[in-house]
């Protein structure tokens, strides 16, 4: 039996990693804000939740087979400088945002994008020094249990209004992935000696135009919500209206103008060196319900 360490398990991505390990003859150790199950230390479906977080960690094994981090990359790479655990396997999620925001109009776009690249530099670093295999894993749009920040945020607009507005002209590309195939490449790399060391894109399955994608959001619902294509200045005074009333915090000119920008990566390497077959976007409505 194999033992691994969770960071961030109970996120979308790392519930969907344990939902895999503790079946699959692992223990599994995973470290939770908010005590979970029978209580920290008691083993609940093979697994035994710690109440804790990366900067103020519990008491942790002294040793497992591998770490796995689904949370965010920067708070990682801090605990991991410093972190006396004996591990020869990290595998770490990280994001595409790295490339894409690098040149963004937005300043905070901008300090998101280089704090991921500082992380992966100083994961890296750290590993070699320890002898230890890294790999780190960049999803792009994750989506599939209602946790998103992005499409379920969609649909929920969506309910609410029966309808959802979208600048024309939104062709931008986009690559959709369900948090399980997120999964499955955490732990398809896990024993691939040629992911040691490398960073992958993972994308989902398939490409289609932002305002496709959304689409088929709109379409799963139940019921079903009409997509609205606005004029550019239309569109402009919408989302000025929206921001004032506070429904559209956090969607800025940046991530409007990248609507019309393809953010497509290339998941060859991934599935060349272990096996990465991601689903196409099939969106269904209890995808996007919080849970």
């Amino acid at each position: 039996m194999r033992d691994a360490l969770v960071f961030g398990g109970s996120g979308q991505i790392g519930s969907a990693l344990i939902a895999r390990l503790a079946p699959a003859d692992w223990r599994v150790t995973a470290v939770s804000r908010q005590v979970r199950a029978a209580g920290p230390g008691v083993p609940a479906n093979g697994v035994h939740w710690l109440p804790g977080e990366l900067d103020a960690p519990p008491v942790l094994p002294s040793r497992v087979d591998v770490i796995f981090s689904c949370g965010p990359l920067d708070g990682f790479a801090r605990w991991y400088a410093d972190a006396g655990i004996d591990a020869g396997r990290v595998v770490a999620f990280g994001s595409t945002s790295v490339e894409t925001k690098q040149r963004s109009d937005d300043p905070f776009e901008r300090d998101l994008a280089e704090r991921l690249a500082s992380a992966e530099r100083a994961l890296f670093a750290r590993a070699q020094d320890r002898g230890a295999a890294l790999t780190v894993l960049r999803p792009t749009l994750v989506y599939g249990v209602g946790r998103d920040a992005n499409l379920t945020r969609i649909a929920g607009l969506a309910r609410r209004w029966g309808r959802f507005p979208l600048p024309r002209g939104a062709t931008g590309l986009r690559q959709p992935v369900h948090v399980a195939d997120l999964a499955e490449a955490a732990l398809g790399c896990f024993d691939r000696p040629a992911s040691h060391g490398r960073a992958y894109a993972v994308p989902g399955g398939e490409s289609l135009s932002y305002r496709d994608m959304v689409a088929r959001v709109l379409a799963c619902l139940q019921p079903p919500a009409r997509l609205l294509e606005l004029p550019r200045p239309l569109f402009a005074l919408a989302l000025h209206a929206a921001r004032i009333s506070g429904r559209a915090s956090g969607l800025g000119d940046a991530a409007i103008a990248r609507m019309q920008q393809d953010l497509v990566f290339d998941s060859g390497p991934a599935q060349r060196d272990f096996g990465y077959c991601p689903r196409p976007f099939e969106p269904v409505d209890a995808m996007f319900r919080r849970p």
